[in-house]
Parts: structure tokens; C-alpha cells; sequence
């Protein structure tokens, strides 16, 4: 008896497609062994694709324009740490009290809010390379005429197209690189650059008002010559990111997004997850700004530091925030990206009652360079968990959404605090700032459980 064994077909590899992102697509066939590399006539992706994340160091296109996210985020970190270190020079310049002076930090919110409305129509018509021209050219704008030192009321107009510029490049580069590969460590040094730009601009701007005797303004001729290099970098980094080519890459938007240009932003509002993030970032943006923006005036009035080492201060703080992005990004996905936060919280609000209840300048000082250590990577984490929580097609409008109310959080609580300081002294600061750690503390408890079934939420 003889047996005759017939080879198997030979099964082949699914099938690998390059996207426009430079990330990959195997299309996996409906029956074993079988691969079929279809695509839609108008290009996009098929619906049974399963996407590879694009890595940071695939292509030289690729760290081009990360860089170039970088250097944005070193821009936006320079612009909103600059505030805390010319507030007492403003309020002598303009002769105006604590209230009048924080409208320079609530007015940049309606950029903010205008920013989280339009982010998915831009991306959708201009597509990355619109955000990438749009966001420096409105850096730029306002730096030109911050540095003609305008009346007060037309100062604070201005400050609302640094607000609508920072909030398009915040959100739409958080998004771009949360969906990388080694989305913590990459975001970490993304945000890293802004505590960086955080960290430089009040030591050069404190050094060249209080030892160079410069008024004010004229540091913002150094903020022209940042924005100018990030508007050219930018604009050539992502030039071939056109609106068609983002509306290929995401398919989806189009079909869900059917109901007009604001219905993705609608969309994502009936997502649990958009809300909490939101919320959330709205408090943390708030403790972050308002610690950098008074601590300044707290060390000198409360502590009683020089003009030049209470300003140093505030670069200890954002020194802290930019080593604990770079460092603790590498951190959080050990110990758990939810639990994690939950820890840098209670760490920081331990550090806080420091600050707060002993009362010498060194402890002071020491203290709120930890509290941004661990402060410093609660924004990436945010965003890596909300992406993964919600369908890709959302990302950019609800972290446009989340981003936006962070940055208003950082315009609306320093307003705030800077009224109620007028009245009740500038050392209301510390119990203020315990309160919204503890709160958000409590938000951030509610999305400890949440699962990944959010992909398959139906509105």
C-alpha cells in the first residue's frame, strides 16, 4: 500500500501597504491562506486594514517633522513661562492693579476655545501643513506687536491669536504623536521641549530686565526670531501634508462626519472619556500655569527673595517639569500609564503642603521644583490614555477639545487667582492650588476603570 501526501498551497503573507503617514496596512483575506490588496477607488484604506504604527525614526521625513513638532513645542513653552516673569514689569509699565494685569492670562483662552471649534476643519481643508503655517504665523503676529509695547487693552486682544495658534499646534501634534510607536517616551520629549522653552525664557528674561536694565518688551525681539524659525521649519517640514492627503488617511471622518464640518467635535463630545480627559487637563493646565505665573511674586512678597532669585524660581519650576517629562515618560508605562498619574498626584500634593507650610525661601524653592517634576508628564500620559480609548477617527477632535480646555484652564484659574490676590494677598496662592491637586486627584479616580471597549461606544 502506498500513500501519496500532497503538499499545502503555499500560504502567502498578508499583504503590507505603506499609508501616506508612513505607517503600514496588512489587508487580511476573508478565508485562510487567502490574501487579497484591495484598495477603495478614492484610495482610502479598506475597512478590514489593520494600521502599524508609524515609528519616529523610520524615514528622515519623519524626524524632520518631529523636530519641527519640537521646535513649536519649545515656541509654546518659551511664550507661556515669559508671563510669570514680566508681570511685576507690567504692572509698572501700565500702572495697573493684579485683576487688570491677568487679563494677559484669561484672554489667550478664547483663542483656545476658538482653536478646539476649527481644529478638525482645518486639518480636513489644509490638512497638517495648514496647522504647521497657521500656529507660527499667529506666534509670529503676536510678537511683532508685543514688542512695540501697545496700550494695555490692545495687548490683551493680541494675546488671543498666540492662544488660537498654540491651541491648534497643541492639539494636532499631541494627536500625530500619541498614535506613534513608543507613544509616551516620544510625547515625553515633545512636551519635554516645551519645559524646556519654559525653563530658558524667564532666566534670559529676568536676567536681561533685571541685570541688562531692558525694558520689558524688548525681550519679545528674541520671541520674533523663535517664531520666524519655527514658521519656516514647519511650513517645509510638513508642506506635503495637504488637506486630500489627510482626508485619505482618515477615511472615516468623512463618513461619520457626514452631518457638517463641526460634527466630529460633537461627536467625540459623546464619549465619557473626552469629557474626563477634558475636565481634567482643564485643572491641570490651571495649577501648571498658575504656579508658574505667581510663583514669582509669591517668592518675593511671601518669602521675601531678591527681584533676580525669586524669577529664578520660576525657572526651578519649569527645570523641574521638562527633566520629569524626559525622565518619567520612560517611567509611567512600567508602572501603569492610569496609575501612574494617580501617584505623580498624591506625590506632588505632599510637595505642595511644603511649599505652603514651611517658610523659608531654599524649602520653598527646592519644593516647587519637585512639584513640576512630578506634574511634568501628567499631560503626555493624559493623552496616550485618551487615545487609546477612543476610535482614531476621533483623536484629533477630542484632544483638540481636551488640549483647548487645558490651555483655558491655564488662562481662566491665574486670571482668577490674580483677582482674588488683590483682595486677599498673594499668599491665597498655596491652599488654592492643594484644592485643585486634591480635585483633580478625584477626577482622574473615575477613568481608573475604564476599558478599551470605548472603541465600540455608539452615539
Amino acid at each position: 500500500m502506498s500513500i501519496t501526501i500532497e503538499p499545502e498551497p503555499a500560504q502567502p503573507s498578508p499583504a503590507v501597504l505603506d499609508s501616506p503617514t508612513g505607517s503600514q496596512s496588512i489587508i487580511q483575506g476573508e478565508s485562510p491562506g487567502h490574501t487579497e490588496v484591495t484598495q477603495d477607488p478614492d484610495d482610502s484604506p479598506p475597512l478590514h486594514a489593520v494600521n502599524i504604527a508609524p515609528r519616529w525614526n523610520e524615514s528622515k521625513t519623519m524626524i524632520w517633522r518631529l523636530t519641527a513638532t519640537f521646535l513649536s513645542s519649545f515656541v509654546m513653552g518659551a511664550n507661556d513661562a515669559t508671563y510669570g516673569a514680566i508681570i511685576p514689569y507690567l504692572e509698572l509699565y501700565y500702572h495697573q492693579t493684579y485683576t487688570i494685569i491677568s487679563l494677559v492670562f484669561l484672554s489667550p483662552f478664547v483663542g483656545y476655545a476658538i482653536s478646539a471649534i476649527l481644529n478638525h476643519a482645518i486639518h480636513e481643508r489644509f490638512g497638517r501643513r495648514g496647522i504647521a503655517i497657521i500656529g507660527p504665523a499667529c506666534h509670529l503676529l503676536t510678537f511683532i506687536i508685543i514688542s512695540i509695547h501697545p496700550p494695555f487693552p490692545v495687548l490683551v486682544i493680541t494675546y488671543i491669536f498666540v492662544g488660537f495658534g498654540s491651541g491648534l499646534q497643541n492639539a494636532a501634534w499631541n494627536v500625530w504623536i500619541g498614535n506613534m510607536a513608543n507613544s509616551n517616551e516620544v510625547l515625553g520629549f515633545f512636551h519635554g521641549f516645551f519645559g524646556v522653552g519654559a525653563t530658558i525664557s524667564p532666566l534670559i528674561a529676568t536676567s536681561l530686565i533685571t541685570k541688562a536694565n531692558w525694558e520689558w518688551y524688548k525681550f519679545y525681539y528674541l520671541m520674533i526670531g523663535a517664531a520666524t524659525i519655527e514658521l519656516g521649519y514647519s511650513t517645509t517640514a510638513f508642506w506635503t501634508e495637504s488637506g486630500s492627503k489627510y482626508r485619505t488617511e482618515n477615511p472615516s471622518t468623512r463618513t461619520r462626519g457626514a452631518g457638517g464640518t463641526f460634527s466630529q467635535t460633537r461627536l467625540s463630545l459623546t464619549y465619557r472619556v473626552t469629557w474626563i480627559s477634558a475636565i481634567f487637563l482643564f485643572l491641570y493646565g490651571g495649577i501648571e500655569v498658575s504656579i508658574g505665573g505667581w510663583v514669582v511674586l509669591f517668592m518675593t512678597n511671601i518669602r521675601h527673595g531678591s527681584a533676580f532669585a525669586s524669577g529664578m524660581t520660576e525657572t526651578g519650576f519649569w527645570l523641574g517639569i521638562t527633566v520629569g517629562r524626559f525622565v518619567l515618560g520612560f517611567v509611567s508605562p512600567r508602572v501603569g500609564q492610569k496609575l501612574s498619574i494617580a501617584l505623580y498626584l498624591v506625590l506632588a500634593m505632599v510637595l505642595e503642603l511644603v511649599f505652603w507650610l514651611v517658610p523659608e525661601f531654599f524649602v520653598s524653592a527646592v519644593a516647587v521644583s519637585l512639584v513640576g517634576f512630578f506634574l511634568g508628564t501628567i499631560f503626555p500620559g493624559v493623552v496616550v490614555v485618551a487615545t487609546r480609548l477612543l476610535p482614531k477617527d476621533l483623536h484629533v477632535a477630542a484632544i483638540g477639545f481636551a488640549a483647548a480646555l487645558s490651555m483655558g484652564g491655564g488662562a481662566v484659574f491665574p486670571f482668577f487667582i490674580g483677582a482674588i490676590s488683590q483682595a486677599k494677598g498673594v499668599s491665597i496662592l498655596q491652599p488654592i492650588l492643594l484644592a485643585m491637586l486634591a480635585v483633580a486627584l478625584g477626577i482622574w479616580g473615575t477613568i481608573l476603570g475604564a476599558q478599551r471597549p470605548e472603541e465600540s461606544h455608539q452615539p
